[in-house]
């Protein structure tokens, strides 16, 4: 999985503000402390209070490990990695990787497959998690890293027929489960919800061992429960969509307490050709890297894994088409900026925000 630095989200805890250099399990207050690594191609951090609580590391690790030896494409032997090999059938059960979500075989990949399902509903086929040969294209998967000097149109167009989440099938025979495809080329990418994913496993790791405060940031995803130290909401920052803004230079800020954060956007991870800038968003629907005003998008909702999804899906569909459907959705909050045409910037967000942004913005 690739590290998108654009939808770092800093922690805004006043003397906590600097907390990145903190050594895993250092002691920040009286009762809170934070812990540190690496995973998914960037860092993990969480702070929680429990200061006693000396094998949170550990396990913490265990279980992002676990993850990714199930959805992370840059894995060879991973759960996902011997489907995007595979030619039609794929036997779940066969060769399970050890010690799975509650016991179940592959239930990581299986939960992921399952909402990217529903997401892909929800939006129409804006969210694609069978967009991965596209990325691969575009140089931006688990392929060699490269620019498109010369985009063949053609085998874009040729791609486009792997792509829907139509052209897999999840279905269950005498115990076994069979994920089908309708085409040998089909292959799965699960690295725009995955790491929501790992944040709420995360989250509900902090909770199964009695922790009732935490924030929960895997590079820049967010869950946030109880309170700060300061004895409030936990207090995040969105970036400034700018390629060239700092990493801590602030759009906005926002309380968050019970419920998750992602952003997503296009203004880090891209390259450029003769003046044309390539984006890593790939529009599934065209098959091209998506080009529209919205800078970024940042959603709220209960779970971090949705959060994440939406938050890619929104970058493909336009903040006029996004706004929209943020709108309809139960549990769903998205604060959107986006570009004008004379360069300035502009906000955008539901309703439910607005007790949060009218004062900031």
């Amino acid at each position: 999985m690739k590290y998108d630095l654009h939808v770092i989200i800093w922690v805004l805890l006043g003397f906590l503000f600097s907390s990145c250099g903190d050594t895993p399990g250092r002691v920040i207050s009286k009762d809170y402390q934070i812990i540190e690594g690496e995973t998914m191609g960037t860092y993990y951090r969480v702070t929680f209070d429990k200061k006693g609580l000396d094998d949170v590391k550990p396990k913490v690790d265990s279980i992002l490990r676990q993850l990714n030896l199930e959805v992370s494409t840059y894995i060879p032997q991973s759960t996902i990695s011997r489907f995007n090999q595979s030619d039609s059938l794929f036997n779940l059960n066969t060769n399970p990787v050890s010690g799975t979500a509650d016991s179940y075989p592959n239930g990581h990949f299986i939960r992921n497959y399952k909402k990217a399902l529903e997401i892909y509903h929800e939006t129409d086929g804006y969210f694609d998690a069978t967009v991965m040969p596209l990325v691969n294209y575009w140089g931006f998967g688990y392929t060699e890293k490269r620019k498109v000097e010369n985009v063949d149109s053609l085998m874009v167009d040729s791609l486009l027929q792997y792509l829907g989440m139509d052209k897999v099938e999840l279905q269950r025979f005498d115990d076994t489960d069979i994920l089908i495809k309708a085409l040998p080329g089909v292959k799965l990418d699960f690295s725009a919800l995955a790491k929501g994913y790992g944040v709420d496993l995360v989250g509900q790791l902090l909770t199964d061992m009695g922790v009732q405060h935490f924030l929960v940031d895997i590079g820049g995803e967010t869950l946030a429960k109880g309170q700060s130290p300061r004895g409030d909401a936990w207090k995040l920052g969105i970036n400034v969509p700018e390629e060239s803004a700092a990493m801590d230079e602030i759009q906005t800020t926002v309380p968050l307490q019970d419920r998750a954060l992602a952003t997503s956007g296009n203004y880090r991870n891209y390259y450029e050709i003769n003046g044309q800038k390539y984006s890593h968003t790939i529009n599934a629907k065209t098959g091209y890297p998506e080009r529209n005003t919205l800078l970024s998008a940042s959603v709220f909702a209960k779970d971090c894994m949705t959060a994440d999804a939406y938050a890619t899906a929104f970058m493909t569909m336009g903040v006029e088409q996004a706004k929209k459907l943020a709108s309809e959705l139960a549990g769903i909050e998205a604060y959107f900026i986006y570009g004008l045409p004379d360069g300035a910037m502009a906000v955008s967000y539901t309703d439910g925000l607005a007790e949060f942004f009218t004062t900031n913005d």
